[in-house]
């Protein structure tokens, strides 16, 4: 992977990840759960999926190197 491919992949995670924490977030608060809690709690399948998912894009921006921003590791 160039990159430039590598770049862009982490763009697009970095999206997705934004998106699916917010969904999270969301469906959290209007089942009464707090997000920041979520480790404690047996959660709806729905709300599971989400977190995996979450997780996933993660692990993935972490093996693609992506621990800091973009425009960080451009700059060194």
């Amino acid at each position: 992977m160039s990159a430039a491919e590598r770049d862009a992949r982490v763009l697009e995670l970095k999206q997705k990840l934004s998106e699916l924490e917010r969904q999270f977030e969301t469906q959290a608060r209007l089942r009464g759960f707090d997000p920041a809690q979520v480790e404690n709690m047996a959660l709806p399948a729905q709300l599971a999926q989400l977190l995996e998912a979450c997780i996933a894009v993660k692990s993935e921006l972490k093996d693609l190197g992506s621990t800091e921003p973009l425009e960080e590791r451009t700059a060194k």
